[in-house]
């Protein structure tokens, strides 16, 4: 039963993977932890950042390490292809019907709207990511007992890095998964 629930899930995150990876986090979130609490946020929050370090579309590498850490290496194997899947019968898909309907000014508003609705997933997945990361939590409850306050200064630190310096993301992720390892273990 376990591999069909993540056959079903993972097809259904393929579906809706528009604008990306980072769209899809808060519906895998939905539906990993909140839903079938397969994960905790925590373990969540792990899987998604091991995720973005490795090559390949966020959506594929957090299917296989969920599919891994629910069901095995068969869990791995069926959430993936699934997740893959998915993707490949709406790309085939639309090149069909973009390819009958491509000088269609309906298309061109078509793709507006859903370029607004991916900006509004990534917003999402970014505000639920830095919730967890400072406040331990996806509810964005402002208890200072739960506030993170070294992921603070190491966020304002790795911003201004970037934005400055236009430091390679590579050496930044190197380097606070060396902070990281001193400061929270």
């Amino acid at each position: 039963m376990t591999y069909l629930l993540l056959a079903f899930y993972f097809f259904q995150i393929g579906l809706f993977s528009i604008g990306g990876g980072y769209a899809t986090i808060s519906l895998i979130q939905q539906i990993l932890v909140v839903e079938n609490q397969w994960l905790t946020t925590k373990a969540f929050t792990d899987i998604i950042t091991i995720s973005q370090m490795t090559p390949g579309p966020l959506a594929v590498n957090s299917s296989t390490f969920v599919g891994l850490q629910v069901a095995g290496l068969p869990g791995a194997f069926i959430a993936t292809v699934s997740t893959v899947i998915s993707g490949c019968l709406i790309s085939i898909l639309l090149y069909h019907f973009f390819k009958k309907n491509q000088d269609s000014t309906r298309m061109k508003y078509l793709f507006t709207g859903l370029e607004a609705v991916a900006i509004g997933l990534i917003a999402s997945a970014s505000i639920s990511i830095l919730s967890i990361a400072f406040f331990g939590n996806m509810t964005l409850e402002l208890k200072t007992s739960t506030i993170n306050w070294l992921a603070f200064p190491v966020f304002i630190g790795v911003l201004f890095a970037l934005r400055k310096w236009r430091i390679n993301p590579i050496w930044i992720l190197i380097a606070t998964g060396i902070l990281g390892f001193f400061l929270y273990t």
